[in-house]
């Protein structure tokens, strides 16, 4: 009885890992045809995503320098905003004083 438990319990194993390759096989046959080789979407994506990086590289350092630049700019832009609205409540002024 214990010899032929011993090979019902090696049998098992055997099969389950049978399974396991079989499982494993078709998994990696599905991945292959995604993106595995040259030919497939994904490695056409995975070219053009680089392509892009290589030709947007430059771009990081000048966004940088175009940000301190808004920066100033917005600085200045809220001088002026601060002398219009001087400038419109000294109207204001002057016409309630003309009445």
């Amino acid at each position: 009885m214990l010899i032929l438990l011993t090979l019902l319990s090696a049998l098992t194993i055997v099969i389950f890992f049978a399974v396991v390759l079989i499982y494993v096989r078709q998994i990696t046959l599905v991945l292959e045809s995604i993106g595995g080789k040259g030919d497939s979407y994904l490695a056409k994506l995975r070219l053009g995503l680089r392509a892009i990086e290589g030709e947007t590289d430059h771009l990081a350092p000048e966004v940088t320098k175009l940000n301190d630049t808004l920066t100033r700019i917005a600085g200045g832009l809220k001088a002026v905003d601060e002398h219009l609205v001087h400038t419109i409540d000294a109207a204001v002024k002057q016409e309630d004083y003309s009445k």
